[in-house]
């Protein structure tokens, strides 16, 4: 996973919405996304997961890799 170049960058907005959408967008170009955040910015791995419809792979300081859902529902909110 060093390899893989982050695409997503979360600044001190944090993850909104339209972050989310992206990341479902990627994932299904890629399959495997990376997104790093500043230090300032509160961000819970398992949460954007989860909203995503993503599997959370790995978390490493302010890096996280996500997998495309094994679902394969990704970007729909899974508990309605």
């Amino acid at each position: 996973m060093q390899d893989l170049k982050p695409t997503i960058w979360v600044g001190k907005r944090g993850m909104t919405d339209t972050m989310i959408e992206e990341i479902v967008r990627q994932l299904k170009d890629r399959k495997v996304i990376k997104i790093k955040w500043l230090r300032s910015t509160d961000v819970m791995p398992e949460e954007i997961a989860l909203r995503a419809g993503a599997e959370l792979v790995q978390v490493r300081g302010h890096t996280m890799v996500l997998a495309e859902g094994r679902s394969g529902r990704a970007g729909r909110d899974q508990s309605r």
